[in-house]
């Protein structure tokens, strides 16, 4: 059973004195390519890369399409082809 409760004036922190900013959202920047794989549709392939964002764990790592990657972050694909081979290897030490 709900009841009711009398809020206490005293407690209420006044936002103006606080530099609470409009958008409090932040952007996610990628580090690098973990993985390449390509899923085959009814009638298309889509090529996808796994990418390991910064301030997350590997096992977060997201799969992301590889054309919008390669327009929005076109430095991780500046390597070429091998750049994720090393990655791979680096990984499996860690």
């Amino acid at each position: 059973m709900l009841k009711k409760c009398m809020g206490d004036p005293s407690l209420i922190i006044p936002t103006e004195n606080i530099g609470i900013k409009g958008s409090l959202s932040y952007s996610e920047i990628p580090v690098q390519i973990l993985d390449r794989q390509v899923r085959k549709l009814r009638t298309k392939e889509v090529a996808s890369i796994k990418v390991l964002w910064r301030n997350q764990f590997v096992e977060e790592a997201t799969w992301e399409v590889e054309e919008d990657m390669k327009k929005r972050y076109p430095h991780l694909f500046k390597f070429g082809e091998n750049a994720d081979q090393g990655t791979s290897s680096l990984l499996s030490t860690l």
